[in-house]
């Protein structure tokens, strides 16, 4: 297919739908995530369980960080087979156990928070789908309001469900600073796909590019995986995502010379790591791929895709995989591939 046509293509109307759906969800959930923080705060949590699969299991790592650092809360990572499995399920004590899924679908998900019900603990799911399974085994149900997902790749649900992990996490905060700047992330989010227009000419670049590996940190650890996802999904890359800490435990043996390196490094307190770190992958001769809003980042990129200034760290996320995303969607179209039906894909995935 010729670029002309992407324009006509699901996952193009859905990636550009994002700031609207943000905003829809901003404004509809008020009240439900009103609601989860209330009874959070009356059952004395003290500790969160996420239950999630793919997509939804990097806006959990989103929410390891952002419920960890704004209102010190452990969130831990369920493990699924625990329960259907294996037949033995961990005790949740004084949990809120949260199921993350787009579809609300998956037994292995739902069969989580069906447990979690029985031994009394608090439940909650954020899906796209309010009338779903996973809903049904919810004392607290976060709808996403991003309408029909017809592409096979998330991206609108996936922003979405970022979205209702801060909103929850303001809430709970009961921080109005928090909310003004929550509500400032669509504006934010168009923001960043009005900067993006070079990025099909850019991933031509990288047409036959077999392999790479994804870099962030704190908040936008859950970035790297989820472009490495969606690169995967859409391009069959093998793509590999790691912390910048991580990656120099090992990985770091991969970098030969013009080895794509591609790095998510917004504004924020772990930006002077993740200078040192690009400075370092330089020498090496790595070829960076740069995603940021600060110059001093983006003046040592090979190719780079600019955000715009002023988002709170906390809320980079949202901004910072937009054109991860668009850079997936074009090298499938530089690659002839067609990026809303990838190979052996299909749209909902259900697991046991």
């Amino acid at each position: 297919m010729s670029p002309t046509n992407l324009a006509s293509k699901h996952i193009f109307r859905e990636i550009y739908e994002q700031p609207e759906v943000v905003g829809r969800l901003l404004a509809e959930e008020q009240g439900s995530t009103a609601e989860l923080a209330r009874a959070v705060r009356a059952r004395g949590i003290d500790h969160v369980l996420i239950a999630a699969r793919g997509t939804s299991d990097n806006a959990a790592r989103y929410a390891q960080y952002v419920l960890g650092a704004i209102n010190r809360l452990p969130v831990g990572l369920a493990a699924p087979s625990l329960f259907t499995i294996y037949h033995s399920p961990p005790r949740f004590g004084r949990a809120l156990v949260l199921g993350i899924s787009q579809s609300g679908k998956s037994p292995d998900i739902v069969s989580v928070l069906a447990e979690a019900q029985q031994q009394g603990a608090l439940t909650a799911a954020i899906t796209n789908e309010p009338g779903s399974d996973l809903a049904a085994v919810a004392d607290v149900v976060v709808a996403l309001h991003a309408g029909e997902e017809r592409a096979v790749a998330a991206t609108k649900t996936y922003t979405a469900e970022l979205a209702a992990i801060a909103l929850f996490s303001a809430s709970l905060r009961d921080d109005p600073a928090l909310k003004e700047a929550l509500a400032e992330a669509p504006k934010h989010m168009s923001d960043t796909l009005a900067l993006q227009g070079d990025i099909g000419s850019m991933a031509e670049r990288y047409r036959y590019m077999a392999s790479c590996v994804t870099v962030g940190r704190g908040y936008n650890y859950s970035t790297a995986f989820e472009l490495a996802l969606k690169l995967k999904e859409m391009t069959y890359a093998v793509v590999e995502p790691y912390s910048s800490a991580d990656f120099l435990h090992g990985p770091v043996a991969l970098i030969s010379s013009g080895f794509p390196v591609i790095v998510i490094a917004p504004s924020g307190k772990m930006l002077p790591e993740l200078i040192g770190f690009m400075a370092m992958v330089k020498a090496s001769s790595a070829e960076l791929l740069v995603i940021s809003d600060a110059q001093d980042a983006l003046d040592m990129g090979r190719v780079v895709m600019r955000l715009p200034a002023g988002v709170p760290e906390w809320l980079s996320p949202l901004t910072a995989i937009l054109p991860g995303q668009l850079f997936a969607m074009h090298l499938a179209n530089a690659r002839d591939l067609d990026p809303d039906q990838p190979r052996a894909l299909h749209k909902v995935t259900e697991t046991h």
